[in-house]
């Protein structure tokens, strides 16, 4: 039994290990996404200018609008709840290179969703990798981390520290 279970975990951690490129690869790509999903439009409007080239591309999928489903949870560790719908616009955009880039984003800016769905699929191309790392994302990513730091800032300064003060000895 002993010599089962140990062939099936050698046989796990070796398909794990072949597939760690590939989930490396769609970990980079998601942490990518968050970014671009949080860059302004006039953000994504000047890299792409900035770029000084016009990608070929073909729309999959024209930018439409819709409805999802938020969900919450109560302290972090209760049941989820159905929050509330909020609007959202997505779009998806084929590189003449074959890239697909997809484009999700709160709200009703059709504009918006197709840079980043753009943004994408010029990341996933080995081409214009390095270009949208250095020219969009680095400086979304930054400007977000400050934002991010000055909510927290903000937030610390109004919390309250309640301790409990003995008497005496128990």
């Amino acid at each position: 039994m002993a010599e089962i279970a140990g062939a099936t975990r050698d046989r796990d951690a070796a398909a794990s290990a072949d597939a760690d490129p590939a989930r490396e690869k769609h970990k980079r790509r998601r942490d990518v996404l968050s970014v671009l999903v949080r860059a302004r439009a006039e953000e994504l409007d000047g890299a792409l200018r900035a770029l000084d080239l016009a990608p070929e591309f073909e729309v999959l999928r024209a930018p439409e609008f819709g409805l999802a489903m938020t969900r919450g949870r109560i302290g972090g560790g209760g049941a989820p709840f159905n929050l509330g719908e909020v609007t959202v616009t997505r779009t998806v955009v084929r590189l003449a290179s074959g890239e697909v880039g997809y484009g999700h984003i709160l709200g009703r800016d059709r504009k918006r969703a197709h840079l980043v769905a753009l943004f994408d699929a010029l990341w996933q191309s080995e081409a214009t990798r390095a270009v949208v790392e250095d020219r969009l994302l680095a400086s979304v990513a930054a400007r977000t981390a400050e934002e991010d730091r000055h909510v927290r800032v903000k937030t610390a300064a109004t919390r309250v520290n309640f301790f409990t003060m003995v008497r005496g000895e128990d």
